[in-house]
């Protein structure tokens, strides 16, 4: 059965249970444990002297009680020794065992020893432990990973021991064994080491593992009652996400452009706005996320719509064209003549009227046999368009027809009627 562990100080039980010690003790010493006799020369040679003299003077009882032979465990380490001193920290002191003041002794230092005496010291030692997620200092005596997991395990669900990487050459280490067979889980494998040495670094050695210098190494328990090396891989990144940004949209009143018409002079274009956080992943699980930066990256470009104000000309009402004259009495060569519409009247010094006969016979719903021009003055669907029109000319009014006409000759003459545009001026 393993030593008891006297405790610590501070926060453990001291003591009180070393009485118990003495059985196992003696147990291991028989079952074969490490001994070493410390038979110092001077001192044997002190005793045949002292034996000589006792035994001349008749006092062989003195020399009997003075000497004795006592074992003495130290952190594990059984020695038997022979001695003449008179109490515990005689042998202590005669040993160079030195104490601090969280260190434990059995029996009490003060106590007298007799022959086959047993003393025990357990110098405490400082461990990181993490009892449920809070990560404090305590002091121990345990000399073991399971001992020490063991007497912790009053504190709360989930305790482990954590290694220290800084003593160590940035090698995992914990100041106690590890005892009997133990598991060590890393990247989502488990593997069994029978016969653990050298300590938590030794194993992970062992096993070929090699940390970072974010990772994590604790010990712990297992549901199984086994010891666990855990070893947590720790990334720690920056990460930046980029969020696009809307655009505003306005309108402005443009004076060159004609009443309903609009047209987008500025494009719109989003902004971004890039976010950075150091994100840390343990396990490839998000345990923490910083936030490192939060800017405007690219402004975003307003839309601008123009947006016509001027009012549109009004043009005067075409004359109505004249009705065809009736057909005339065959001409001498037996012909007849064609007949001729008289003349209507134009307005704005144009005779609109004439350009319509000529253009369209003065019908305003006419279209041309190709379809491909409309209305009084045979306007194409794009040139309509290029005036302010909309749909086709041949549905729109006969004063909105002449209208756009007058626009189209102040614009670019009448040469855009090369066979009528004459008529305009008669």
């Amino acid at each position: 059965m393993p030593t008891p562990v006297p405790g610590q100080t501070d926060v453990w039980n001291p003591v009180a249970r070393f009485a118990r010690l003495t059985a196992p003790l003696s147990a291991r010493l028989r079952r074969g444990a490490p001994e070493v006799t410390r038979l110092h020369e001077h001192r044997g040679r002190l005793v045949a002297a002292t034996a000589t003299l006792a035994v001349l003077a008749g006092g062989t009882t003195a020399y009997a009680v003075a000497h004795k032979t006592v074992t003495l465990d130290v952190d594990g380490d059984v020695t038997r020794v022979s001695t003449f001193a008179g109490s515990v920290d005689g042998v202590l002191a005669e040993a160079g065992v030195d104490l601090g003041g969280r260190d434990t002794v059995a029996p009490a230092e003060p106590t007298a020893l007799a022959d086959g005496a047993e003393i025990v010291v357990r110098h405490a030692r400082q461990v990181t432990v993490t009892v449920d997620g809070a990560e404090t200092a305590v002091w121990t005596t345990a000399l073991t990973a399971d001992e020490a997991l063991g007497t912790l395990a009053t504190r709360g669900g989930d305790v482990r021991l954590v290694a220290s990487r800084s003593a160590s050459g940035g090698r995992a280490e914990i100041p106690l064994d590890l005892d009997g067979p133990v598991d060590v889980v890393v990247d989502g494998v488990t593997h069994t080491v029978a016969e653990p040495a050298g300590g938590v670094a030794g194993v992970l050695d062992g096993l070929g593992v090699t940390l970072t210098d974010l990772d994590r190494v604790s010990v712990r328990h297992s549901e199984t009652g086994a010891v666990t090396v855990v070893v947590n891989r720790v990334v720690v990144q920056d990460v930046a996400e980029v969020h696009p940004i809307a655009f505003e949209a306005v309108e402005q009143e443009d004076g060159d452009r004609f009443v309903g018409t609009r047209e987008v002079v500025t494009a719109g274009v989003e902004g971004q706005r890039t976010i950075v956080n150091r994100v840390t992943t343990v396990d490839g699980a998000e345990t923490a996320r910083e936030l490192l930066s939060d800017a405007v990256t690219t402004e975003p470009v307003t839309e601008v719509t123009a947006v016509g104000t001027k009012k549109r000309p009004v043009a005067p009402r075409p004359a109505p064209v004249a009705a065809a004259a009736a057909p005339a009495s065959p001409s001498a060569e037996g012909g007849e003549a064609a007949a001729e519409a008289p003349a209507p009247s134009g307005g704005g010094g144009l005779n609109w009227a004439a350009l319509a006969a000529c253009e369209s016979g003065g019908r305003a719903n006419a279209v041309s046999a190709t379809g491909k021009y409309h209305g009084l003055y045979q306007f194409s669907v794009s040139t309509w368009a290029a005036v302010g029109g909309s749909g086709l000319p041949s549905q729109a009014s006969a004063e909105e027809q002449t209208m756009r006409a007058q626009m189209l000759f102040d614009r670019s003459g009448a040469g855009q009627w090369p066979h009528c545009g004459p008529r305009l001026f008669r």
